[in-house]
């Protein structure tokens, strides 16, 4: 049985939603240190973004990341207050 390479990834441009507030998460690697949370904090409040999932307040408490040095609710502000500055 022979391993495949993975297959290549399409980055999403800069401008877009995604990569705005994925951008934002990764700001925050010092509070979140292990990037498989940053990733799904990500994925969630791309969600919320688009309508479809629960604000920051829900999130950090709902995806159980790992977060150091910053008081939960401290983190939900910071990323509400950087969420409204995301353009289309």
């Amino acid at each position: 049985m022979a391993t495949l390479p993975a297959p290549g990834v399409n980055k999403a441009p800069e401008n877009s939603i995604e990569k705005q507030v994925h951008n934002i998460v990764e700001k925050l690697n010092i509070n979140i240190p292990l990037p498989n949370d940053r990733i799904r904090l990500g994925y969630g409040l791309y969600q919320y973004m688009l309508g479809q999932g629960d604000p920051p307040e829900i999130l950090i408490k709902s995806t159980k990341i790992e977060i150091v040095g910053i008081a939960k609710g401290e983190l939900a502000a910071l990323l509400n207050e950087e969420l409204g500055k995301i353009t289309n």
